[in-house]
């Protein structure tokens, strides 16, 4: 399989960042030299990520830090879907938000109110500072006939320190709350996949989504209509793997110990030695 052209069609690359790119403070290895051979051989990629709670510009500085290099014009985050998702339903600017700095300013640079007393929207995401009162305020506006917007469905993520709750965790809590169930924006829902896929400029077709989590990444690539490979650097695990996959669902089209294994299996071989030695 040549990854460079296949029928003079180009190839893109959705790729996720907690648990395929880095884990917490720690960089994943052969991360940066994946992300090095995609800029040297001008491929389109595109960072996806579930996780609300940095702005594009602090994951860039986050990644820096890491090693590796990329433009924050390249991160797209499931805040920026919610903020793009809640503009097309032009249903009201005035938002209760709960959730993060990167939450916080995409609806902001999108125009949106926060801190409503009568919102239009109850917007949440990952918040490590989530307490009963929070959740009393969120279920009151539900109550009261607000939409609920959940950034991303992940229950768990991984850290430094191991598997930590997200942000799906605190909406089952909203929910069983409330019976309102939320317009999920991140993967695997179709909205962020169809805004990723629409900035990156290339059929789905076109596009493999590489993820360590077999029922968001590969589940959210696979239902958009793209190619998927599954790295055993997060969620998923070679001790794992199988058992996420048979509850998640799906097969993924390629499985891989990590991106230097990856980058060998979908490209030509003198190319992926080349890389390797970077």
């Amino acid at each position: 399989m040549q990854l460079m052209k296949e029928k003079n069609r180009t190839i893109g690359f959705l790729i996720d960042l907690d648990g395929t790119l880095y884990r917490g403070r720690e960089p994943i290895p052969h991360a940066a030299e994946f992300i090095r051979f995609l800029q040297d051989a001008a491929l389109p990629y595109l960072l996806v990520t579930n996780n609300s709670s940095r702005s594009p510009e602090q994951v860039a500085e986050h990644l820096q830090e890491l090693g590796i290099e990329v433009p924050a014009a390249a991160v797209y985050t499931s805040s920026q879907a919610a903020a793009q998702y809640m503009q097309e339903q032009r249903q009201g600017n005035r938002v209760h938000m709960i959730g993060e700095a990167g939450l916080q300013n995409a609806l902001e640079a999108a125009g949106f109110l926060l801190d409503a007393q009568t919102p239009d929207y109850v917007v949440q995401g990952i918040d490590r500072s989530f307490t009963y009162a929070k959740l009393t305020e969120a279920a009151r506006h539900l109550h009261k006939g607000a939409a609920y917007v959940l950034t991303n469905p992940d229950r768990l993520l991984p850290s430094d320190g191991g598997l930590m709750p997200g942000a799906g965790t605190l909406a089952a809590a909203i929910t069983a709350a409330t019976g309102v169930q939320p317009v999920i924006i991140g993967k695997p829902s179709p909205i962020i996949m169809a805004y990723a896929i629409e900035r990156l400029g290339l059929p789905a077709a076109d596009v493999w989504v590489i993820g360590d989590n077999a029922a968001t990444d590969i589940r959210g690539g696979l239902e958009a209509g793209c190619r998927t490979a599954l790295v055993l650097t997060g969620v998923a695990t070679s001790a794992n793997v199988q058992d996420q996959l048979a509850a998640a669902g799906v097969t993924p089209d390629l499985i891989a110990a990590d991106l230097r294994e990856l980058l060998t299996r979908i490209m030509p071989r003198d190319e992926a030695d080349s890389a390797s030695r970077r």
